[in-house]
Parts: structure tokens; C-alpha cells; sequence
């Protein structure tokens, strides 16, 4: 569990892909303390396992099936992926609660400035909809957010110079893809609704 504020961003280093298996491998500062093999740490949004620690690094295993609902599959050396560990019992909840689980990727549509602040604009797959609410919480790249606006297809987020700068989303662009993972609490309440 996590809460979506981004730690750091790290650099990606290596990546060796095979056929049902990508591993990678990140430089990280902040994240390496404490870390142990094992240990769950987000990246883009995405809960992981950390299988392999050296070098000021940490190395992931990513199955096919999280390459192919995720954002992974578009990571490249050199790339920046935001980072957060797993939530301990004490700590606070500055973000919501985030599972790690990816319910899909959007495509980033535009970005416009509004009143001094940044606003990114994605597409959402029709399926995932209904769990979008304005005013309502959406992880981004594992960043939390609040949707400030809906237009059709599209949800808006309002992005302050701050998460700008610690976190992957100052650096998309029209096209790229962003991990997200819906509020999971518009999703059971959606799932005991259909019952």
C-alpha cells in the first residue's frame, strides 16, 4: 500500500527484456536506506519487488502481464521513474491510498497553463470511466492527485511547480503514456453497486 507522493525520481540504468520478463534496474538516493531484497517500492505507480540491491541501485522483475497494463514496456536508459515505498502503520497519509495496482495507461492529450499552474490533460479508456469523479482522487505515474476537471473522455489535473519537479510529470509530453490507477474505493463501491 502507498500513498502517492513520489520519494524521488530515479534513473533507470539497464533494462534486459526477454520474452515474459523485463528486469531493470534504477540509481536511486533516498530509497536505497533501509531497503532490503523484498521490500515493495512503487515505480511509476506500479507496486514491484526489489530482487536485487548494489551498486547505489535497486533491480525489479516486471512479469507480462504488468508490461503489458503498464507504462514499463515504454522504459528506456536514462529515463526517469518516480519512486515511493510501501506505507508502514505510522506513517501519514499525505496522498490516498494507493495500491500499486494499475487499472491502465492514459495517453497524455495536452498540457495548458491555467492561473499559474500546469494542467495535464489524459484520455481514459471508456471501461474505466466510471470510476472517475471530479473533485475525486487518481494516481498518475503514482503520483496522487485530484481530478479538477472532465471534459468527455479526458480528465484534468492540476499540477503545482512542486510536483513538477520531484516527480516524471513535468517531463511528458503530447503522446507519452501515464500509469493509472483508479481511487479503490470508487471501485469496490462499484463492485458491491453491481452485486
Amino acid at each position: 500500500m502507498f500513498s502517492g507522493i513520489v520519494v524521488e525520481t530515479g534513473v533507470v540504468k539497464e533494462i534486459n527484456r526477454s520474452d515474459n520478463l523485463l528486469r531493470f534496474v534504477v540509481e536511486c538516493e533516498k530509497l536505497l536506506e533501509g531497503r532490503k531484497i523484498g521490500d515493495s517500492v512503487a515505480i511509476n505507480g506500479v507496486c514491484l519487488t526489489v530482487v536485487e540491491i548494489a551498486d547505489g541501485c535497486l533491480s525489479f522483475d516486471v512479469i507480462k502481464e504488468t508490461i503489458d497494463l503498464t507504462n514499463l514496456k515504454y522504459l528506456s536508459v536514462g529515463g526517469r521513474v518516480n519512486m515511493e515505498t510501501s506505507l508502514r502503520l505510522a506513517d501519514t497519509i499525505d496522498g490516498h491510498l494507493v495500491q500499486g495496482h494499475v487499472d491502465c495507461v492514459a495517453k497524455v492529450e495536452k498540457f495548458s497553463v491555467v492561473e499559474g499552474a500546469t494542467w495535464l490533460w489524459v484520455s481514459v479508456p471508456t471501461e474505466i470511466e466510471r470510476f472517475i469523479a471530479y473533485k475525486g482522487s487518481v494516481c498518475l505515474n503514482g503520483v496522487s492527485l485530484t481530478v479538477a476537471g472532465i471534459e468527455g473522455d479526458r480528465i484534468g489535473v492540476s499540477l503545482i511547480p512542486h510536483t513538477l519537479e520531484i516527480t516524471n510529470l513535468g517531463q511528458l509530453a503530447v503522446g507519452d503514456f501515464v500509469n493509472l490507477e483508479v481511487d479503490m474505493l470508487a471501485r469496490y463501491l462499484d463492485r458491491l453497486i453491481i452485486k
